[in-house]
């Protein structure tokens, strides 16, 4: 399994994509409102995601 780094986009539980905004030991944080149905989820602008509950979908270029 790989690590996501700061700007990779990823994706984890039913769907849901975001931004990777810090990358912990255990965990990332994800910023939600890159998914152009952000608005419409009702969810909480950043979240926590354990490593072992993402897959990466796109890295940074960075």
């Amino acid at each position: 399994m790989k690590k996501a780094d700061v700007g990779n986009i990823i994706e984890f539980r039913d769907g849901l994509q975001g931004i990777v905004e810090k990358v912990n030991e255990n965990s990332v944080i994800v910023d939600l409102t890159y998914m152009d149905n952000y608005r419409d989820l009702e969810l909480d602008q950043r979240t926590v995601v354990n490593h072992k509950n993402y897959r990466v979908v796109k890295e940074s270029a960075v």
